[in-house]
């Protein structure tokens, strides 16, 4: 390994500036905690002199132990008007306890002239001021600075004119921005040659993703030789989003064996991104490099069948290397490779040649055709597998359901009931309920129905989430649908699909799937199978 490179995170600050993400106070400190556990070196909190919630997280932040991680409070150089001393901004990074302060200022003079409206030279004094008093009261230092690329490209001899401020005051980095994120790697390269011919002191990179750079930007800056790389867990970010960590550090660890995070971190990246993905209620992105669900899928048959054999062949790392792992996504394109890679893993013993892994094939073709898919719904998947090998026990049969859905008076809701009738071990059960729409109203008739023969196991099953598709469009309200039910037992989730021209149909069959899938999965572990 060669010089550290230094991984300062500001989802809590940075981050929480993108759209529909707002982390609560109780938010921000789980993601500090766990950003500790993975060994981040900073974690930048907010801005103290901003908001009463950030100059709280500081408060709080003080009480908990942390590992490794040191805690950042952001800010800006002192205003034009007040000295450094008597700054509210600068006395509120001061006071917020945190070991390290990080400011910026501005680098462009386009914004000196333009948006603080003073002389070039006030602006250098500015930073040099603050970072010398942040630098009597912090441990650290950072600085910076903003738009500085830009800055450079328009007048390189102010832009570094103001990293020389910084240095020259005791900044322990000068961080290099590319704000508005219209930078190329090339240009970065070339700016970081030219501040390297005259700065000293440590360099960063903070990069924003406008032009789909963020990411090869730090990276080839750190190439260049910048030790410090800023950005946010998924790329959260105003716009479209800062630098990703989750790609950056496994870059950095694994393609150019650089001394970053642990190895053991990089084997956690996935559950990382997931887990700040939850905290800040967002869907997970599934295209995302290493860590996405879809980051190790494979759909083409000569793909499935040459990873089989040598996984290199088409996946540039091995998934474990970042917590992640090879999914095998069954569709009509998928060919025996595929069929038999995926029933592997569901302790199916198949070849290629079986005439069990042709009737699968046959089947999806099939079913495909008719608008379903297996990419996203595994467990229906399997349920046709086992059914296919023989192993498939079937737990009811439907004889009829009926739904009714019923405005009642000056109710403020329609009134939803399903009526079903199942037969269980050749008994036939009549059940009656409702719910918050038909498929609601279906789950809980169901689960009356099958409560006096599986009383333990259909307690655990919770249907969490439901989404229907149109197939084509064009057919307006007469065209098909596919339903897709996602349920869990609290430990783990499967997902089912149903298609029919009838809404209510295709959800029957996901919802059937969905149960079936759960009840068997429990009592086969039940029975030690």
């Amino acid at each position: 390994m060669s010089t550290k490179i230094v991984i300062y995170d500001t989802t809590l600050r940075d981050g929480s500036q993108a759209e529909g993400i707002s982390f609560s106070l109780e938010d921000m400190v789980k993601i500090a905690r766990r950003l500790d556990e993975a060994g981040f070196d900073y974690v930048e909190g907010g801005w103290p002199g901003s908001n009463p919630k950030h100059e709280e997280f500081f408060q709080s932040i003080q009480k908990i132990p942390l590992k490794r991680t040191k805690i950042a409070a952001f800010g800006s150089t002192r205003r034009a008007s007040l000295s450094a001393a008597d700054d509210p901004n600068l006395r509120a990074l001061v006071e917020s306890g945190a070991p390290v302060a990080t400011i910026f200022g501005k680098s462009w003079d386009l914004h000196v002239t333009d948006a603080l409206r003073i002389p070039l030279e006030q602006n250098i004094e500015m930073i040099y001021d603050s970072v010398k008093f942040l630098k009597e009261h912090c441990e650290e230092v950072f600085f910076d600075a903003e738009h500085f690329f830009d800055g450079w490209k328009a007048n390189p001899a102010y832009a570094i004119s103001a990293l020389k401020a910084a240095e020259a005051a005791g900044a322990d980095c000068v961080i290099l921005c590319d704000t508005n994120g219209g930078c190329i790697p090339s240009k970065i390269q070339d700016a970081l040659n030219a501040v390297f011919a005259e700065i000293k002191c440590p360099v960063g990179i903070h990069a924003h993703n406008d032009s789909e750079t963020a990411v090869a930007n730090s990276i080839v800056a750190v190439q260049a030789g910048a030790c410090q790389v800023q950005g946010t867990i998924n790329g959260f970010g105003e716009r479209c989003g800062n630098a990703n960590l989750c790609s950056i550090v496994p870059t950095l660890r694994l393609k150019l064996g650089l001394d970053c995070l642990s190895d053991e971190a990089v084997a956690n990246m996935t559950s990382l991104s997931k887990y700040v993905d939850e905290v800040a209620n967002v869907v997970p992105n599934d295209k995302m490099p290493f860590v996405g669900r879809s980051a190790f899928a494979h759909k083409a048959g000569i793909h499935v069948d040459a990873v089989m054999k040598q996984p290199l062949t088409y996946e540039h790392i091995r998934p474990e290397q970042v917590g992640n792992a090879r999914r095998v996504l069954v569709s009509e394109l998928a060919g025996a490779s595929s069929i038999v890679m995926k029933a592997e893993r569901y302790g199916v013993d198949l070849n290629k040649k079986s005439p069990e892994t042709k009737d699968v094939l046959d089947q999806i073709t099939r079913l495909e055709n008719q608008g379903y898919s297996f990419e996203g719904a595994e467990a229906s998947f399997e349920l046709l597998l086992q059914k296919s090998v023989g192993t498939y026990h079937k737990l009811f049969d439907l004889k009829s359901f009926r739904v009714m859905v019923e405005q009642r008076g000056t109710d403020p809701e329609p009134t939803t009931e399903a009526t079903l009738r199942v037969v269980v071990d050749g008994q036939e059960m009549l059940t009656v309920a409702e719910g918050d729409g038909p498929v609601h109203a279906l789950d809980n008739a169901l689960r009356k129905a099958l409560v006096q023969f599986y009383p333990e196991q259909i307690k655990h099953i919770k249907l969490t989430d439901f989404k229907v598709r149109v197939l084509d469009a064009k057919e307006a309200t007469a065209a098909g649908v596919r339903a897709t039910v996602e349920s869990t037992d609290g430990k783990s989730s499967w997902n089912t699909v149903g298609v029919s021209a009838n809404i209510i149909e295709a959800s029957w069959h996901a919802l059937v799937d969905s149960v079936e899938y759960g009840l068997l999965k429990m009592m086969a572990k039940e029975n030690g199978s």
